[in-house]
């Protein structure tokens, strides 16, 4: 079966037995923590994805790793159901389009915002603020840093991208400068 269809699958069970039971917000959180532990530790992936290594051990190590995150009963049956079903490799996929489907039940758009380095908490409000007048509907900010920027912010929306940082104004400038034959 197609990744992408897997993970909307699990997304859209997990998103309803989040709305039905109030949890909504919990899981999605508890998911993405098991998703980023699962792609942060290599041992624990071939550990879980070997087929040498017997199922009630691995069942064990999720227990393990459920209970070092604090996890629900709702999330430690997820990944209990991922793993009888050999799709913990889909995990960090599921979790992603579980977050994606919450925002978009909420009414919540995630832009993706970079820049060079950590900019002032006001400055961040004043843009969500502007992303919002220009979009029309509520911002989450997702922050990250990337140096190669130098200065500047870019942001992306959607499909849309804000670009206002000095590489790219650096890149304009080379190719007016220097026309491609």
């Amino acid at each position: 079966m197609i990744p992408g269809v897997i993970a909307k699958r699990y997304a859209t069970a997990l998103l309803e037995i989040g709305v039905e039971s109030s949890s909504l917000d919990t899981l999605v959180q508890e998911m993405e923590r098991a998703a980023a532990t699962y792609e942060s530790s290599s041992e624990l992936r071939s550990s879980l994805d070997n087929p040498l290594v017997p199922l009630p051990a691995k069942r064990a190590i999720l227990q393990d790793v459920a209970n070092g995150l604090s996890m629900s009963d709702t999330g430690r049956n997820a990944l209990g159901l991922l793993l009888d079903r050999r799709r913990m490799r889909a995990l960090p996929a599921i979790a992603q389009r579980l977050k994606e489907m919450a925002d978009e039940k909420r009414g919540l758009l995630r832009a993706q915002v970079l820049t060079a380095m950590p900019l002032p908490e006001d400055y961040y409000q004043r843009l969500q603020a502007q992303l919002e007048r220009v979009t029309g509907r509520r911002i989450a900010l997702d922050r990250k840093l990337d140096p190669t920027l130098i200065c500047g912010v870019v942001a992306r929306v959607g499909d849309t991208v804000y670009d206002g940082s000095i590489l790219s104004r650096l890149k304009q400038m080379r190719d007016s400068l220097m026309p491609s034959n």
